[in-house]
């Protein structure tokens, strides 16, 4: 006698147990997919928190950083009236460093004649960037340091001129005197510049003086090597224009890749035969129909791409811009 287990099943008993299997196999594959989902939120949870790690204040500060509309034009006009800066007299503004680091930073290089190849042709490079053209420059000489906020100071004592928005009571924030100067206008750089005797260099010069004449991407090279540079939120601030002697170029100039971008002489303006949108360089609308010109800055900053920090890397700004991770170097021509 056969048991009952070992009977044939019956046609309706096998779509019970079908539906059964099929249920089974859903939700398995439910669970999957609700895993998987988890994982990627918990992936995204984790990358979150690393941008936040790597933000250049406490989150939870946003709110007191938040400026009202208006208030940079506001403390502009209390610095130029004097209503908000005190500062420093000469006298004071001289003592700010010793003899040695004054003639430290006062130190100019001598960039030889000759041509050298600026732009690009890399395929992944921001069309700004090209092409690869040759440039022929006379000698001339170039900071090789960017201008401090120590500097600064002595231009701001001697010529009554408006200390840099960041500045409280007209004096430089605690510990950053051999930091590069930061919210200051174009005009506000070459209002610095004459008054030294000196200038703005071009973007020809300021590259030149980057990479030399062999082309490389980076003032040490071509390979990306952070231990060189501040960019990328490692520091998270501007750092000391002394602190990275292994990023020097090939003309043994600091700080020309990261730290601070450079405000140069020249209008951002396309290179011959680029394939770049001329809408980018706004000619013939916008801002020029007004005469203002959108101004190269070269070198990238602390909180820059790395892609951003090579030498022949374009960036440009309107010249009443003032930022933070804004700054220049002086040049001058060789007689």
């Amino acid at each position: 006698m056969r048991s009952e287990s070992n009977l044939p099943l019956g046609t309706e008993e096998r779509e019970k147990r079908k539906k059964y299997l099929y249920a089974t196999i859903a939700t398995c594959v439910a669970i999957v997919f609700v895993s998987s989902a988890l994982h990627v939120v918990k992936l995204g949870s984790n990358r979150i928190e690393e941008m936040r790690s790597k933000s250049t204040f406490d989150l939870k500060l946003v709110k007191s950083r938040i400026r009202a509309s208006g208030e940079e034009i506001s403390t502009h006009e209390k610095n130029e009236a004097g209503l908000d800066q005190k500062g420093y007299t000469v006298a004071e503004a001289d003592a700010l460093l010793s003899p040695e680091q004054w003639k430290m930073l006062d130190t100019m290089v001598v960039i030889p004649a000759g041509p050298f190849r600026m732009g690009t042709d890399m395929e992944r490079a921001d069309p700004q960037n090209g092409p690869e053209h040759v440039v022929d420059l006379p000698a001339y000489k170039i900071d090789k340091y960017p201008v401090t906020n120590a500097q600064y100071a002595r231009f701001v004592a001697a010529t009554g001129y408006r200390a840099p928005l960041d500045w409280k009571g007209g004096k430089i924030p605690l510990g950053l005197k051999l930091h590069p100067v930061t919210m200051v206008t174009w005009s506000d750089a070459n209002a610095y510049a004459q008054w030294a005797r000196k200038r703005l260099p071009t973007e020809a010069e300021w590259e030149k003086a980057a990479r030399g004449t062999d082309g490389r991407r980076w003032p040490w090279g071509n390979t990306m090597e952070p231990s060189r540079l501040n960019t990328y939120y490692t520091v998270g601030s501007t750092t000391p224009v002394t602190k990275y002697p292994q990023g020097a170029s090939p003309y043994g100039l600091l700080d020309m890749a990261g730290n601070v971008n450079e405000w140069t002489s020249s209008d951002f303006l396309p290179y011959q035969g680029t394939k770049a949108s001329l809408e980018m360089f706004d000619v013939g609308g916008g801002s020029r129909t007004r005469n203002i010109h959108f101004k190269v800055l070269r070198g990238g900053t602390w909180r820059s791409d790395p892609f951003s920090t090579q030498t022949f890397h374009r960036n440009f700004s309107l010249p009443n811009y003032a930022s933070d991770f804004y700054g220049f170097r002086c040049a001058s021509d060789v007689k």
